[in-house]
């Protein structure tokens, strides 16, 4: 990680964490993503402390937690800006994609590294971009 990333996450304070992860619960809730899925998203916290950030108790999260929350949050804003009606940006991540190989962008984005979310981050930024 480098050393501005670093002091970013350092610098941001645990109730704007919080709010992050809210963030982050509030879009699983409307993909329709299991516990499972959510915590591989995460980068697969130990399970007492995926639960115990999902009841709000949050103390300072790891950096790579947090970008992964960072691209989770991009990739939800661009779906809003890409489709009009949000059933259809929430149900995106469920149909199977030609790009990513047949499996669908929650899948690929579930694969296991933050390489994975910047590869969905990156097709839908690019859909986006006549819009943006």
């Amino acid at each position: 990680m480098s050393g501005a990333v670093q002091a970013v996450a350092e610098r941001m304070p645990v109730d704007r964490q919080r709010l992050a992860l809210e963030g982050f619960f509030s879009i699983m809730e409307h993909w329709g993503v299991d516990n499972t899925i959510a915590r591989r998203l995460l980068g697969s916290p130990a399970e007492r402390t995926f639960y115990e950030w999902k009841r709000g108790k949050v103390g300072r999260l790891p950096e790579d937690t947090l970008r992964r929350i960072g691209y989770i949050a991009g990739i939800w804003k661009a779906l809003q800006i890409v489709y009009s009606q949000p059933d259809l940006a929430d149900s995106w991540v469920k149909r199977p994609n030609a790009f990513f190989g047949g499996q669908t962008p929650l899948e690929r984005m579930a694969a296991g590294d933050v390489t994975d979310l910047a590869a969905v981050r990156t097709y839908i930024d690019a859909a986006r971009a006549p819009w943006s």
